[in-house]
């Protein structure tokens, strides 16, 4: 950009590594290259080529990413102030896109939020909630069908899942929840900028959608992986309740390490309607995650940390975590999730056509609230996903690793007093090192 580059570009430049530099600088030209043969780029509308024109954008981004979305990153792109004169003329300059790109992909949330303002047509300042969740559902679109277009499913098949359109609706409107409006039902900058910084996943989202729509490639720092891997599903048999953005919603709120793999246990269009096969292929699984399909159509579920197993009385954390029965005269029979006997936050019924979600105001050992849309209802479908590794591999990982990679402190402890880690260059490499 020589001498003509402002201080604020110079001050988002800074946060990049030196070789990530020139690719940053570099995209202008490109997306300008890529879209040489475009009318408006070739019409006299801007022969020197100095302005990045929405047309441009769409070369690049058309393939993946509706138009409406296109527009809004044109628009978040022209809000910038570049701290120099901009060209005549409209669309965005060199400078802008720069900044741009640096707040989008390395920004703060007080970088952030002036651009969601701009991106969700905002006026004066403010923007509604409904505008707000407008954005979240073409931008939470768009990262869908870039996973899609890129190959980035990482085993997960969306023609054989849920409703991905709802998904994106419900997903846009839980984000969109977390905003904390005026008295007015408005949102200004400061709004927005404390709603990003409590609610990560917008700008996750965000980074997606630029470092891959606009091909920024920045090896050094990969893009987010917002799906966990899927492990030998049966795709040719099952219709999963899952779907995309439900995946990329509950992944990052497991616990560490238990996101990383997804493997079906059991499924009742696979399975049948059956409270022995649930059971025996559940049992001792590891943590999973449990869902529930109702006769109405509400989907819902829970998170289960520990390996259920088969008890007469309730299991885990507390005396009230989670309970599995089966054959018992004297004890309920079934499968529950907090609250108490009969006032369970979720249980199925061992017969697998009953439950209830009873949880008024509220669960007393999540603090959840009502899963189920009746407090009573008809079972569907049930579906359970191990997450992690199954135990038996989990067990095995671990004996491969020394007791100090199990306890950083004592290795931390021991090359503080000058201790040689001669284990370190005994051990065998890790699988997935050189």
């Amino acid at each position: 950009m020589g001498n003509a580059e402002s201080a604020v570009v110079h001050k988002r430049l800074v946060r990049f590594r030196p070789h990530e530099r020139p690719v940053i600088e570099g995209v202008f030209d490109r997306l300008q290259s890529a879209s040489s043969s475009c009318s408006s780029a070739s019409s006299g509308k801007n022969p020197a080529g100095k302005v990045l024109l929405l047309d441009t954008l769409k070369v690049t981004m058309g393939k993946m990413v509706s138009d409406v979305m296109i527009r809004r990153v044109f628009e978040g792109m022209c809000s910038v102030d570049p701290g120099v004169s901009l060209p005549p003329g409209g669309g965005a300059s060199r400078e802008q896109l720069v900044i741009f790109l640096a707040d989008a992909l390395r920004g703060t949330a007080e970088e952030r939020a002036p651009l969601v303002m701009a991106m969700a047509h905002g006026t004066k300042g403010t923007a509604s909630p409904d505008q707000i969740r407008g954005f979240l559902e073409d931008l939470i679109a768009a990262v869908v069908q870039i996973l899609i277009h890129r190959g980035r499913l990482r085993g997960w098949r969306p023609d054989r899942m849920g409703d991905g359109d709802q998904g994106v609706k419900l997903l846009a409107e839980q984000l969109s929840s977390e905003l904390k409006p005026s008295a007015q039902n408005t949102c200004d900058v400061a709004c927005l900028e404390d709603w990003l910084f409590r609610v990560s996943g917008v700008a996750t989202f965000l980074e997606l959608l630029i470092g891959e729509g606009l091909e920024v490639g920045l090896t050094s720092c990969p893009l987010p992986i917002l799906l966990p891997q899927c492990r030998d599903a049966p795709w040719s048999e099952l219709r999963c309740l899952l779907d995309l953005p439900l995946l990329m919603f509950l992944s990052p709120q497991m616990p560490a390490g238990y996101g990383a793999q997804w493997r079906l246990l059991f499924s009742t269009n696979i399975h049948g309607e059956s409270f022995t096969r649930l059971v025996g292929n559940c049992k001792s699984g590891g943590p999973t995650v449990l869902l529930v399909k109702d006769t109405k159509g509400h989907i819902f579920g829970g998170f289960i940390s520990h390996s259920w197993e088969i008890k007469p009385q309730f299991q885990g954390y507390n005396q009230h975590y989670m309970y599995l029965n089966q054959g018992q005269q004297t004890m309920p029979n079934g499968l529950g999730m907090g609250g108490q006997h009969g006032y369970f936050g979720l249980w199925l019924d061992y017969d697998f056509g009953r439950g209830h979600s009873r949880a008024r105001p509220r669960c007393t050992t999540y603090g959840s609230p009502q899963l189920s849309g009746d407090e009573d209802f008809t079972v569907d479908t049930v579906e359970v996903w191990g997450v992690g590794l199954p135990p038996e591999e989990q067990e095995q990982d671990e004996n491969k690793r020394s007791v100090l990679d199990m306890d950083p402190e004592v290795q931390a402890i021991m090359e503080m007093t000058g201790k040689t880690l001669y284990s370190q260059g005994l051990r065998e490499p890790d699988d997935d090192e050189g």
